[in-house]
């Protein structure tokens, strides 16, 4: 936990009362395993994602967010990427580890405009931000990341959440804001 609780707004540290059954199941399992993984599966609306709550208020360490994979091989990775974090492993925006489960990924900041539109657990949980996010993104089978040359064909699989959403390429991720 961290040290103080008096800039924390969390449903913990305000020992908020009366939760919603979804937001006290992210506190349980919080409480249980220091983080949660939350899934949203792909559906007809486009591809699904995945992100971590409870890394910022356990360890201050930001809370980490994936899109486009398999759910389950995304949860994988962000547990992965959790737990290597926690042992000491530093996670900042713009870095490159090449060695999470074979699989080179690069870390982005993500704009907080885009929260509303895919944290809303985090969101419910944290009460209010802020709590930092990064995204994990992933490259296509030539090593070619999203806002590199050559990487256009990722766009509709992961959005570029470091943009604001008003500089944001026009497609999937910006339809609905």
């Amino acid at each position: 936990m961290p040290s103080d609780h008096t800039a924390c707004h969390c449903v913990v540290c305000r020992l908020v009362d009366e939760l919603d059954s979804r937001t006290q199941a992210t506190v349980d399992t919080i409480t249980q395993h220091g983080w949660q993984v939350m899934m949203i599966p792909a559906d007809g609306l486009g591809p699904g994602w995945a992100y971590t709550i409870g890394l910022w208020h356990n360890h201050r360490i930001p809370e980490l967010a994936m899109f486009g994979l398999d759910i389950s091989r995304m949860q994988t990775l962000l547990n992965d990427l959790a737990r290597r974090a926690i042992e000491g492993h530093s996670l900042e925006a713009d870095q490159e580890p090449h060695d999470i489960a074979n699989v080179p990924v690069a870390l982005r900041p993500v704009d907080y405009r885009w929260y509303k539109a895919f944290f809303g657990t985090a969101i419910s949980y944290y009460r209010k931000p802020p709590f930092p996010f990064l995204q994990v993104v992933w490259p296509n089978s030539d090593g070619v990341f999203p806002w590199q040359p050559g990487g256009e064909d990722l766009l509709d699989r992961q959005p570029q959440l470091s943009m604001r959403p008003d500089e944001h390429p026009v497609g999937l991720w910006t339809q609905d804001l």
